[in-house]
């Protein structure tokens, strides 16, 4: 007996590749909500191109930025413990897809476009130094325009990376100003009914990157001995929950329900739980001494680095071409770096090397 796929019958033809896309375009159209960002209603891209015969604007934009350098750098970049060398702590790839799928999972409950928070999600952090927060402190300090790694986040996606259309992504405006805006989800979590970004998927990308982050960062201080559950807030565990499991449930659950017509939010008691969460962590883990003490160690490092390359620029760095001072191009180059090469780099400037005479 002959078995075929229920879907069969509604497969395009071959010649009918073009009508994919519309078709995706025309689902957004009927089942988003008022408020949610069309694909086909996008505020475009800085320079135009045709549009892709069976991908939406915002699916192309998170595929280019998939298959970026940038992006697969992140798997050897700091999240809170640095250059972990056990295999379950997270990594900024690792935030990243965690991210990406508690923001895609509140998105398709509130019914707003999923594809464009996913995008932003992949790209939000793909800006940031290695060693994470620490390194975002040094190059702000040493580079005298000053360093964010939202702001250079946007850069890569504008201007570093580049597709065979030319430099940069040219990835759409939602995309751009979800990425750029992502750390400002704080706004939400302190009860502010005001937008963060210029689309309602932009606001739940922010809150659901603090979602993420709060629970993760708890899991790798816990799991490497630096707080236990005890330490935490009891008030707060006892509305969110004792595992991460229960806790992200608990945050996702009340952004769903606390989002309402144009504006993102979360339900009062959820939401000051997870603020407490959030200020204990900044409180009392981040700064730890055990955590404090390796990240002055880092400071270090960066620091001569950046020095040591404006004296001795690389070729990577002498071969742009793009017209940006020196000292910009060195922090680029700088940012763009993994742990493992910004520690290797360090070595082979500053280590004497063994006599094999």
């Amino acid at each position: 007996m002959e078995i075929r796929s229920r879907h069969t019958e509604a497969s395009p033809a071959p010649d009918d590749t073009q009508a994919i896309r519309e078709r995706l375009e025309a689902l957004e159209t009927r089942i988003l909500r008022p408020g949610a960002a069309l694909a086909a209603e996008s505020r475009g891209r800085n320079r135009p191109e045709d549009e892709h015969a069976y991908r939406t604007a915002y699916q192309r934009d998170r595929d280019r930025i998939l298959h970026t350098k940038a992006f697969r750098r992140l798997k050897r970049k700091t999240q809170v413990f640095l250059a972990p060398v056990g295999d379950h702590y997270r990594t900024r790839l690792t935030h990243t897809l965690e991210v990406a799928q508690i923001a895609r999972t509140t998105a398709r409950a509130l019914q707003l476009n999923e594809d464009l928070t996913e995008a932003i999600a992949y790209g939000h952090d793909l800006g940031h130094t290695p060693f994470g927060h620490a390194g975002e402190t040094v190059l702000n300090e040493v580079y005298a325009g000053g360093f964010n790694h939202a702001e250079q986040s946007l850069r890569v996606v504008d201007q570093i990376e580049s597709t065979r259309h030319g430099r940069g992504l040219n990835l759409t405006f939602e995309v751009r100003d979800g990425i750029v805006n992502h750390s400002r989800g704080k706004v939400i979590l302190l009860g502010r009914r005001e937008r963060c970004a210029a689309t309602l998927e932009g606001d739940v990308l922010s809150v659901c990157d603090a979602i993420a982050y709060i629970n993760h960062d708890i899991d790798d201080a816990v799991r490497g001995g630096v707080i236990s559950l005890s330490d935490l807030p009891r008030a707060a565990l006892r509305r969110l929950g004792e595992t991460s499991s229960e806790r992200i449930d608990a945050m996702v659950t009340a952004l769903v329900e606390g989002s309402r017509g144009d504006c993102i939010g979360m339900v009062e008691d959820v939401r000051e739980a997870t603020w407490e969460l959030r200020s204990y962590l900044y409180a009392n883990l981040y700064p730890c001494e055990t955590i404090h003490r390796e990240i002055q160690k880092c400071k270090k490092i960066l620091r001569e680095l950046y020095y040591y390359l404006l004296e001795n620029p690389p070729e990577p760095v002498l071969q742009e071409e793009d017209g940006d001072a020196l000292e910009r191009r060195v922090v680029d180059f700088v940012a763009s770096m993994t742990d493992e090469y910004a520690l290797e780099l360090y070595r082979r400037m500053f280590f004497p090397e063994n006599w094999h005479g």
